[in-house]
């Protein structure tokens, strides 16, 4: 019943989505000769979430625009391994790209800008952050510590859901036994909310929510329906309270030995997916809102202000701890819709 669920709302959104769009691309089959580039795309999202849908839209673009020179494969739901794990293969070479979310801030310490909660007021201003501070400021970060991000895809605003109460401000969260995505910022911020946050990785998650070694757990809406979570968790809270990008990241010693020419095709081509990444994500948000509130799962809107009078303290942390941070931070909040 689930999967048949998950199913449904991958078919209504396949008509929705600008990203299905390049499904019909031709030149999507397998290398011709053994000359051909093989390269590997890993990620642990879920069939049928953005990460996954986004992840597929970009090989399909790959292998039509670059046929006969590169083939790339998608190995996902952590088929090659947990997030921490493709980020060092991606330093290894064994994997050419990873997805990573939250937990490329564990790796590189600026990335924890992106875990500030309610910094990022909308996908028009994140494309704004985007241009102004991450790609100057904050990716360069990145190619010190040997990876290399080729675009910004969806992965979304985040969502609470558990099974002891409704979470209308942090003090509901008080003793609640969380999951959280392997990242110190992420881990900091519920610590500072009340909540008992533990670090697992999201193929982990179900099994322990269903016997009741997590309460609950926190994700994007899109995360949340594919990873069927509205089967064992009775409360879906409404916070918002950090957007995730998805990066799509390469190991920068394997990615600079590719022909120039496929690396500004593979360049351009994870951005188009980017583009049309963004452009669908608001409506997926409302199709599975409409499909968990025919669910079990109970649905309500939380307090912004108090959960913002919380998280003062993280950011301060976090503009202490980390160089450039304080000004990054100003600049974000400054920054006006076009």
């Amino acid at each position: 019943m689930a999967m048949r669920r998950v199913g449904t709302i991958a078919g209504l959104l396949q008509t929705a989505m600008v990203i299905s769009a390049a499904a019909a691309l031709p030149g999507c089959a397998g290398p011709a000769a053994s000359s051909v580039i093989e390269l590997k795309l890993a990620h642990v999202s879920s069939p049928g979430s953005m990460g996954a849908l986004s992840a597929d839209d970009f090989a399909r673009r790959v292998n039509a625009a670059l046929a006969g020179r590169v083939h790339l494969t998608v190995f996902g739901s952590g088929q090659l391994g947990t997030d921490e794990v493709l980020m060092i293969k991606l330093r290894l070479g064994t994997v050419d790209f990873a997805a990573p979310a939250t937990v490329i801030s564990s790796v590189v310490e600026a990335f924890g800008f992106f875990e500030m909660p309610y910094l990022v007021r909308d996908r028009e201003h994140l494309r704004q952050i985007e241009q102004d501070i991450f790609w100057p400021h904050i990716e360069p970060l990145a190619q010190q510590r040997g990876y290399k991000v080729l675009a910004l895809w969806e992965h979304g605003f985040r969502q609470i859901t558990n099974n002891v109460r409704p979470i209308v401000t942090p003090a509901d969260l008080r003793g609640i036994k969380l999951r959280t995505p392997k990242g110190y910022w992420r881990v900091r911020l519920f610590q500072g909310f009340g909540a008992h946050p533990s670090p697992m990785s999201l193929g982990e998650v179900f099994v322990a929510i269903q016997t009741g070694v997590l309460d609950g757990q926190e994700n994007p809406l899109q995360q949340i329906y594919a990873s069927r979570f509205q089967e064992v968790q009775k409360y879906l809270s409404l916070t918002n309270h950090v957007y995730s990008p998805v990066f799509l990241t390469a190991g920068t010693e394997k990615f600079a030995k590719l022909p120039p020419d496929i690396q500004d095709t593979l360049v351009r081509l994870a951005r188009e997916t980017q583009q049309h990444t963004y452009d669908a994500a608001g409506q997926m948000d409302e199709d599975i809102m409409k499909e968990m509130a025919r669910s079990r799962i109970q649905i309500n809107e939380s307090d912004r202000d108090s959960f913002l009078g919380a998280s003062k303290a993280i950011y301060e942390q976090f503009g202490k701890e980390v160089p450039g941070a304080r000004d990054w931070i100003e600049r974000a909040l400054a920054l006006e819709p076009d």
